[in-house]
């Protein structure tokens, strides 16, 4: 209702709710061409409403259209100083829900957890 968001994605300060998203980290259509086509209705409702790994993210709804519902060798967060915290939170749900990863994706989540500190 009120409060104070910073967008993982843009590093953009948020005080209208209106103007947040709550973005899927790995979005629906991406788990589902990496192997959710295959589970069954519980388990897709489980992904889809996970409060449990970092699978829901409230970010500038402005973020969440450019990304749509690509993986990020095709969309990467604007902010870099985001990349590892989003690198870490995709393989986190993509390990978790077992689902595939292209090589162009792990080159690119290679890249983005290369920032993190050790």
């Amino acid at each position: 209702m009120s409060g104070t968001w910073k967008s993982l994605y843009d590093g953009v300060v948020v005080t209208d709710a209106a103007k947040m998203d709550i973005d899927h980290i790995v979005p629906l259509a991406e788990g589902w061409r990496s192997g959710a086509s295959g589970w069954d209705a519980a388990r897709r409702k489980a992904f889809a409403n996970d409060l449990t790994r970092p699978q829901l993210l409230a970010v500038t709804a402005s973020s969440n259209r450019s990304k749509g519902d690509q993986s990020p060798d095709l969309w990467q967060p604007p902010d870099r100083s985001s990349w590892c915290q989003y690198g870490r939170a995709w393989t986190t749900v993509k390990s978790a829900y077992e689902l595939t990863v292209t090589e162009p994706e792990k080159r690119m989540l290679t890249t983005m957890l290369d920032t993190c500190a050790s």
